[in-house]
């Protein structure tokens, strides 16, 4: 049987919106990679690069990062 909207009290429409809303935001910020393993080999880089950081390894920002590209790209363009 099919309900008319104007045949829902306010407090069950806002049910049903709720749960499509709750629905919608879960298909998109559900993790695409669950259940699927790391390759050894990156999984070993993975861990390597951590402790590198923990240890007080120096890690690069994204101004730092696009300088140093921004330069090899001029470099290579000249």
């Amino acid at each position: 049987m099919d309900t008319k909207v104007s045949e829902l009290t306010v407090s069950r429409f806002t049910e049903i919106i709720e749960d499509v809303v709750e629905r919608k935001l879960s298909d998109l910020l559900r993790d695409p990679d669950e259940g699927l393993a790391l390759r050894p080999e990156f999984e070993q880089r993975l861990r390597k690069s951590l402790a590198y950081v923990e240890s007080g390894g120096k890690t690069l920002s994204l101004e730092e990062i696009t300088g140093r590209l921004e330069g090899e790209l001029r470099v290579v363009g000249e």
